[in-house]
């Protein structure tokens, strides 16, 4: 699987949960997100259960379960400072908050 979490991105979650080097966060597909049930990148402070992937990056572990691979494969998760935002791009679905035919 194809992710990149920079380290801009790594650093912020670590700053708002109060992480440390050596925490993992589990980052999973989110049902509802804008509008009308849309689809968004969820994220928390614990392990995935079953089979999952690991991505390192700024001393945090980002794991993701096998289920919710086809949303993060490709993605690229970034903290845009100047707007103050994390930003999920994906070049694989168009749109991340509502992807077709997947």
């Amino acid at each position: 699987m194809d992710l990149t979490i920079t380290d801009n991105a790594a650093g912020l979650y670590k700053k708002e949960m109060n992480l440390t080097d050596g925490d993992a966060l589990r980052l999973y597909v989110r049902v509802g997100g804008i509008g009308s049930g849309g689809f968004s990148a969820g994220i928390t402070k614990e392990l995935p259960e079953g089979t999952y992937m690991t991505k390192e990056s700024g001393g945090i572990t980002f794991c993701i379960s096998e289920d919710d691979e086809w949303y993060f494969d490709g993605m690229t998760i970034d903290f845009n400072q100047d707007l103050g935002e994390v930003q999920f791009t994906n070049p694989k679905i168009e749109d991340v908050t509502n992807p077709r035919g997947q």
